[in-house]
């Protein structure tokens, strides 16, 4: 059989639905609810899941397990580890969606390329979008209806990180007083100005000094990725292409978002803070934040 080949970071489910049976082929589920939303996404996926999809639970086994913060990008190590257990090869393509469309996929795709696994995608629609073009579902883990014994096997792949695209508390700080590095937050216009209250009970509203605003709302239209003509005016009225870009967010899950966008649109330098508002914002890291009241 050829070789598969991914077109873009981001594939549209006609692409998929082609490609489904491939055997080069891994699609993973990496849905993940907001806090408060009364939601379990592991027991949705058993409901109702793409066909021959494995769950990504970047929640608590690829996270860092013995850190305070929400779904911190675990050690390499561990992350191979995981990614092994799910039947994750060298030369696997893997594309990744979530059961809202695009929300949370993108953080599972900024995983893998930091990870070193740059043969990655996103489902661009996700679930939804599958869905309506009546693309074929299963439900259960434990016997796929199809390649039903390839999950027990081990894959191969071994992770390497890349810290370029990464950051942490420290890299923020520094990133305030360099003028050639653009910061966009993910979060909606209420709480980077300040005037709307955290969801996660503890954080300061506001923002990070010299951080421009971007709601990743503003980068969809009915689940989707907008086109991507509207993709780079949204981000080049922010940042300059050939400027390093960080994003932020809540928690490092709509970052993503931005760093795909980002990534499709062609610039070059991009990274995620990992520990996001939810680092940021607490109090006793006494971190400058500035509001718009």
């Amino acid at each position: 059989m050829t070789a598969l080949t991914l077109p873009s970071a981001l594939v549209d489910v006609k692409w998929l639905a082609e490609n489904i049976d491939h055997p080069q082929l891994i699609v993973l589920d990496a849905s993940a609810h907001m806090p408060g939303a009364g939601r379990n996404a592991s027991q949705e996926f058993k409901e109702k899941h793409i066909l021959h999809a494995r769950f990504f639970d970047f929640n608590h086994q690829f996270a860092d397990q013995q850190s305070d913060l929400p779904h911190m990008l675990p050690s390499a190590e561990v992350f191979t580890q995981e990614a092994q257990a799910l039947g994750i090869n060298q030369d696997s393509i893997i594309i990744i969606y979530d059961s809202a469309g695009i929300f949370s996929a993108p953080r599972g795709w900024w995983m893998f390329i930091a990870m070193g696994h740059t043969q990655c995608a996103v489902l661009n629609g996700g679930l939804p979008e599958w869905l309506a073009h009546k693309g074929m579902v299963e439900s259960g883990i434990d016997e796929p209806n199809i390649k039903k014994t390839e999950i027990k096997t081990l894959g191969n792949f071994t992770a390497h990180l890349k810290t370029e695209y990464v950051k942490n508390i420290n890299d923020m700080t520094a990133a305030i007083e360099q003028k050639h590095i653009c910061i966009l937050d993910a979060r909606s216009e209420g709480r980077f100005n300040g005037t709307a209250k955290e969801p996660r009970e503890g954080l300061i509203s506001g923002h990070i000094p010299s951080s421009k605003s971007l709601p990743f709302t503003l980068l969809l239209q009915d689940g989707k990725y907008k086109t991507l003509d509207e993709l780079k005016e949204l981000i080049e009225h922010r940042v300059d292409m050939n400027q390093p870009l960080y994003t932020s967010c809540g928690s490092g899950i709509t970052a993503c978002v931005i760093a795909l966008a980002a990534y499709i649109i062609g610039i070059k330098s991009i990274a995620v803070y990992d520990g996001s508002w939810s680092e940021w914002g607490d109090p006793k890291n006494n971190r400058p934040i500035h509001t718009t009241t």
